[in-house]
């Protein structure tokens, strides 16, 4: 997330092309949100996620079992390695669909006797399981214009406003249900 001002708390990732703050987050399966940890970009996912889970340790959630990421957290050490080793949970990583099979065609079958839907992937867009949850809850999150951007000149600040968007998200829903 871009900062507009200074303040502690920014960094630049190189690889997403951002200077500002990062802000991993913890959803449970229907993008109810669980912990939330703002840090500065530079801190790479597989070392933030460390970050999240010191808030949500095995005593606020003692019924967490598994954990699904998204491939960024993976590293050998580190990310899905340490969450299996210290917190004891296990990981699923999910991988974005490629474009093509690893797999060679044959060389010795004409090319109009291929069946080229067995290399080529099925047309159009197609949502990954379990990934577009947290994804949700991050739209749901910038419905609010305060968090459109970073604002605010503290991570613990912004993190707080994290929580009470999604507390009054949460209490509408269930004002709506009665």
């Amino acid at each position: 997330m871009k900062t507009t001002s200074g303040g502690g708390g920014r960094g630049y990732d190189g690889a997403k092309k951002l200077v500002g703050r990062k802000r991993p987050i913890l959803v449970d399966t229907e993008g109810l949100l669980l912990a939330v940890n703002v840090h500065p970009a530079n801190i790479m996912d597989r070392d933030g996620i460390k970050l999240v889970l010191d808030e949500a340790t095995r005593a606020r959630l003692p019924r967490m079992r598994h954990l699904w990421l998204d491939a960024g957290y993976n590293g050998r050490g580190k990310g899905t390695d340490w969450v299996e080793t210290v917190v004891g949970w296990t990981v699923q990583v999910l991988r974005a669909v490629h474009r093509f099979k690893r797999s060679w065609v044959p060389n010795d079958i004409p090319p109009e006797q291929i069946d080229w839907s067995q290399y080529l992937p099925a047309p159009g867009f197609h949502v990954l399981p379990r990934r577009w949850v947290v994804e949700r809850t991050f739209a749901w999150l910038l419905c609010n214009r305060r968090l459109s951007r970073e604002y605010e000149r503290l991570c613990a600040t912004s993190e707080t406003l994290i929580y009470l968007t999604m507390i009054r998200l949460m209490l509408r829903r269930l004002a709506r249900m009665q």
